[in-house]
């Protein structure tokens, strides 16, 4: 019997239509266009729309020509996206031209500072903390707060930690915040401040593209679920010395600092590991 006829007899179990599954990679846009939506309504933080959508477009054409160039396909723009708009976010110039170098370096980073064929840094903390580097009478970072209108933090709390959860990297998120929160209380204790004042910050618009983004970013954090609480941990903790350092950009350069040594250990330990299993 061939298997159109097994299709066609009676006894043959009814086909059940397929559930259309929504690509991964698009979970990430929805998210932080969320966080863009929110943000904007509510509180006006961008410094305007046409500086973000340079942002967009110079990162997307980066990744267009650079993966053309390299591998002669075309890339998803998922990434890409994610990494101009937090660059149009996150960045504050009254120039032009930072967003489109910003977005450009982000991208760059991607192909070019990797170690055995990974990229060790995220993109946008990169890109972001090379500008204010390189260019910090021009180039600021996004740092302002919500203000007593928790609503657009709250959708962006629960849409952010569904996708989270979904793709399994919500306790990274967790780790950071509760990090954070301790680390207010050391901080407030230290300084004399007031403990709301030192956990304020982590209602901004810039801490929601951090926690859900950059610290969780599959293609720059480590591998074990223990490793990656860990390194929130420590990323916390290196931020709260930069704090009372009197760092005024301390999260972008703790995870900076804290992320590719991560990366690089596991590296290394992953190296020797396969070292010595092919040596027995």
């Amino acid at each position: 019997m061939t298997t159109d006829a097994i299709a066609d007899s009676p006894s043959a179990s009814p086909r059940v239509p397929r559930r259309p599954r929504l690509d991964p990679r698009y979970l990430a846009p929805a998210l932080i266009t969320c966080v863009l939506v929110a943000g904007q309504i509510s509180f006006g933080f961008l410094e305007s729309w046409s500086r973000t959508f340079l942002a967009i477009a110079t990162a997307i054409i980066v990744e267009l020509l650079i993966v053309r160039a390299l591998y002669g396909k075309w890339p998803h723009l998922a990434s890409a996206y994610v990494s101009g708009i937090s660059v149009g976010i996150l960045v504050r110039s009254p120039a032009f031209w930072p967003y489109a170098l910003c977005s450009a370096i982000s991208i760059t980073s991607k192909y070019v500072l990797r170690v055995q064929g990974r990229h060790i840094w995220n993109p946008t903390n990169f890109g972001i903390v090379a500008m204010l580097v390189l260019a910090p009478d021009t180039v600021a970072s996004l740092s302002v707060q919500w203000g007593n209108n928790l609503l657009p933090m709250v959708i962006v709390w629960v849409f952010g930690a569904v996708i989270l959860r979904m793709v399994g990297r919500l306790h990274i998120t967790l780790t950071y915040v509760a990090s954070f929160l301790l680390f207010a209380v050391v901080r407030a204790a230290v300084t004399g401040h007031p403990f709301l004042s030192e956990v304020a910050p982590i209602t901004g618009p810039m801490y929601q593209l951090f926690i859900f983004f950059m610290i969780t970013d599959p293609k720059t954090t480590v591998g074990p679920k223990w490793a990656q609480a860990l390194v929130a941990f420590l990323v916390a903790a290196v931020e709260a010395i930069f704090r009372l350092l009197e760092f005024v950009h301390a999260p972008f350069y703790a995870l900076f600092v804290v992320g590719p040594m991560a990366n690089l250990i596991e590296i290394a330990l992953t190296k020797k590991r396969i070292t010595n299993h092919s040596n027995h």
